[in-house]
C-alpha cells in the first residue's frame, strides 16, 4: 500500500537525478570561449580558386595577329611605368633564352623548316662538308669593293660569271649528296628532293658562324 508521502519523496529523487545529470553534462562539456565560431560545413576555398572567382572567367587566347596586337595595346595602356619596364625586361630575357637554345637545336624553339630528324641529318651533311658556295659573301663583299676600281671593274663581270658557274655546279652536287643519303637513311621520308636540296644550298651559302641552328659537327667529320 503506498502512502501519501511516498510520492513526494520519488519526486525529490527523481529531480536530485535530473539535477546531477545536467550537472554532468555540462561539465563534460568541452569549454568554449566568447569567440567560438561554429564551423561552415564546407571546406575553405583555395587562394587559387578565390582569385579566379575574382578575376572572372580568362578570355580565350587571340585568333589572329591583329586581335593579339590589340590586346598587347590594351596591356600597355593599362600597366604603370614600371610595370611595362617589368614586362619588357621578361620578354627580353625570354626572347634570349628562346634563341640560345634555338642556336643548340633544341626542337622545341625550332623554326617550323628545321624541324625533324631529315632536316636534322641534312644539316650536319652540309656542315660537315667544305660547301664552295660557303664563298659567296666574302666574295660579294670583294665584288662590291672592285666595282669602285675603274682598272679592274671590266673583269668583275667574268669573275662573277665563272663564280656563279662553279656555285651551280656545287649546289647541283650537294643536293644529289643529300638526297641520296637522306632516303639512304630514312627511306620513309617525305620531303621532296628539290626543296630538301634547295634547303641544304641555302644553310652552305651561309657563313659558319651565322648558320642557325650552329653546326652540330666540324667540318670533315663523318656523318
Amino acid at each position: 500500500m503506498r502512502l501519501p508521502w511516498k510520492k513526494d519523496e520519488d519526486t525529490a529523487v527523481g529531480d536530485a537525478d535530473a539535477t546531477v545529470t545536467t550537472e554532468e553534462a555540462v561539465d563534460s562539456a568541452p569549454a568554449k570561449g566568447s569567440a567560438y565560431t561554429e564551423g561552415k560545413g564546407r571546406p575553405t576555398p583555395s587562394r587559387r580558386d578565390a582569385e579566379g572567382r575574382k578575376r572572372g572567367p580568362v578570355a580565350p587566347p587571340p585568333t589572329t595577329r591583329s586581335e593579339a596586337r590589340a590586346r598587347r595595346k590594351e596591356l600597355r595602356t593599362s600597366l604603370s611605368r614600371e610595370d611595362k619596364q617589368k614586362l619588357n625586361a621578361e620578354r627580353r630575357t625570354q626572347r634570349q633564352v628562346q634563341r640560345e637554345k634555338m642556336m643548340e637545336g633544341d626542337e622545341r624553339y625550332l623554326m617550323p623548316r628545321d624541324k625533324g630528324p631529315v632536316r636534322r641529318y641534312a644539316r650536319d651533311l652540309v656542315d660537315s662538308r667544305r660547301n664552295f658556295a660557303g664563298l659567296f659573301m666574302p666574295f660579294a663583299i670583294v665584288l662590291i669593293v672592285v666595282m669602285f676600281l675603274p682598272a679592274i671593274a671590266v673583269y668583275a663581270n667574268i669573275v662573277l660569271l665563272v663564280f656563279v658557274v662553279f656555285m651551280a655546279i656545287d649546289a647541283v652536287i650537294l643536293g644529289r649528296l643529300v638526297n641520296r643519303r637522306v632516303r639512304e637513311r630514312y627511306p620513309d621520308s617525305a620531303d621532296p628532293g628539290f626543296r630538301l636540296g634547295w634547303y641544304s644550298f641555302t644553310r652552305a651559302m651561309q657563313l659558319r658562324k651565322m648558320r642557325a641552328p650552329k653546326p652540330q659537327v666540324s667540318a670533315g667529320d663523318a656523318v
